[in-house]
């Protein structure tokens, strides 16, 4: 695992002390998921037979990549916010190049391993200039440095954006595009409700993985800051929320338990039951999401839709 930056630390150190501190629901933000060893795990996720949101992003990156970059022109870079290991975007980026052979890829994302997978994927053939860390840290990062006055393309792909909050969704939206330029785009990768027994399994397989990839969270605590919870006794669990319309994962503790946390100088307190709300993937209505892009600075441009899992990808140009 690569090193912690102090900074980085800090805010996880903040964010855990914070979310296990709480009298009401305990909660570890879903961004922390992404370590070195929990990108893996996720990874391994996007091949599950359960998992049909990667495959179905992947068949409508691979069929209308082309269609994509007709309605962009010619851009100056793509950048991609929580890029992974970059395998689905070489679709875009292979048509873009195109027009316009130069461009440059900037994948962000928290994680240095996934980062260097990344480079590896789409090396080959682009250029290459990752960004390691926050989101918006990054895509400030790359706003400073923007030297062209072709558009840039940023890609928000897996339905990422369905970890965000429907509260705080607006607020996300408008920094994003606080951070583009009049003419840039934005694509958006959204996985649609569907079946709900379907939508469970994705984040429950029988293999167990995504039950790794959400212990994975504590093992990250004990590795990083010094604690001592015992993976065995929490339990992965999920559920769907149907007022919310999300997909919540949980850590429920089996056990009463004490949990100290020697970088924090902390005990954490766990009742049996009680359980720790660690993701909120949340699933949109199509009539949803070109309200939310006309709201906040943005103008829907094109939609095309996977009807085997139903999935969108969606594409805004900023006004």
């Amino acid at each position: 695992m690569s090193a912690t930056t102090p900074l980085q630390l800090s805010q996880f150190a903040f964010d855990v002390s914070e979310g296990l501190s709480s009298a009401g629901q305990k909660r570890i933000p879903p961004r922390y998921f992404y370590d070195d060893l929990g990108s893996t795990l996720f990874e391994a996720i996007t091949l599950l037979p359960e998992y049909g949101l990667t495959r179905a992003e992947e068949r409508l990156l691979q069929s209308y990549a082309r269609d994509i970059v007709s309605v962009t022109g010619p851009l100056a870079a793509v950048a991609e916010l929580g890029s992974g290991s970059g395998l689905k975007t070489r679709h875009v980026l292979q048509a873009a190049l195109r027009s316009q052979p130069h461009l440059t890829y900037h994948p962000i994302d928290v994680s240095a391993g996934a980062l260097t997978a990344c480079e590896r994927q789409v090396s080959d053939f682009a250029k290459v200039e990752p960004v390691c860390g926050d989101w918006m840290d990054g895509l400030a990062q790359i706003a400073r440095s923007r030297t062209s006055d072709e558009p840039l393309l940023l890609l928000f792909l897996g339905s990422s954006i369905g970890n965000i909050s429907r509260r705080e969704l607006p607020g996300f939206v408008q920094k994003v595009r606080s951070h583009l330029r009049p003419g840039d785009f934005f694509l958006l990768g959204l996985d649609l409700i569907k079946e709900t027994d379907r939508m469970l399994l994705a984040y429950d397989d029988p293999t167990g993985v995504t039950a790794a990839f959400n212990l994975n969270l504590l093992g990250r605590i004990n590795r990083e800051l010094d604690g001592n919870f015992d993976l065995r006794s929490f339990h992965h669990e999920v559920w769907w929320d149907k007022d919310e319309r999300r997909i919540e994962m949980h850590l429920r503790s089996l056990q009463d338990q004490t949990i100290s946390v020697a970088a924090l100088d902390s005990e954490f307190h766990f009742r049996k039951g009680e359980t720790i709300w660690t993701e909120s993937s949340h699933k949109f209505a199509e009539d949803q999401v070109s309200a939310l892009a006309l709201s906040n600075g943005f103008s829907p441009e094109s939609r095309w839709i996977d009807e085997e899992w139903s999935f969108a990808e969606v594409l805004w140009r900023a006004e």
